[in-house]
């Protein structure tokens, strides 16, 4: 199970569906909008994504860590659109015969989608500021790299 959504996300299907008698131990990780970043208050967050690429992005980093931890399966759900502060943004879900194989390989596919998979964040807040959010973006700006979403990492005034 990939997929890119704007419903909110079913968290107890994406735990069942890497379920398996094979696995002795099921991860799951859920990614939930946060009302304080910093000592900045965030009234809700936008969500946008390529979404044919970031289904593919996901798969592809669901086959790279089953390689590296010999999973059983694998199941990553995005939302997209606007999220409010409690909202579940993202659900990644591992099953490994072993737990320390599934925490391992689900922390690195959580830290991977972030880096990789074009899914862009707006946070909105209180003060009434927006800004454009996506770590792959900050980490080829801070290498002096152009990427095609830098000009959307600056903040904006709403």
């Amino acid at each position: 199970m990939f997929a890119i959504t704007s419903n909110p996300i079913d968290v107890p299907a994406v735990t069942d569906a890497v379920r398996d008698n094979r696995a002795g131990a099921v991860v799951l990780f859920l990614g939930t909008v946060r009302e304080i970043t910093g000592d900045i208050e965030t009234t809700s967050l936008t969500y946008e994504a390529y979404e044919q690429m970031a289904v593919a992005s996901l798969n592809e980093i669901a086959q790279r860590a089953t390689e590296r931890w010999s999973l059983v399966k694998t199941a990553v759900v995005h939302r997209i659109g606007p999220l409010d502060p409690g909202d579940t943004a993202v659900a990644v879900a591992v099953s490994s015969a072993h737990r320390a194989a599934a925490f391992e390989a689900g922390q690195w596919m959580m830290d991977t989608i972030k880096q990789h998979t074009p899914v862009w964040k707006k946070e909105c807040y209180a003060n009434g500021t927006t800004e454009w959010v996506h770590p792959q973006a900050e980490q080829q700006a801070s290498c002096g790299v152009a990427s095609p979403t830098s000009a959307t990492t600056s903040k904006e005034n709403s």
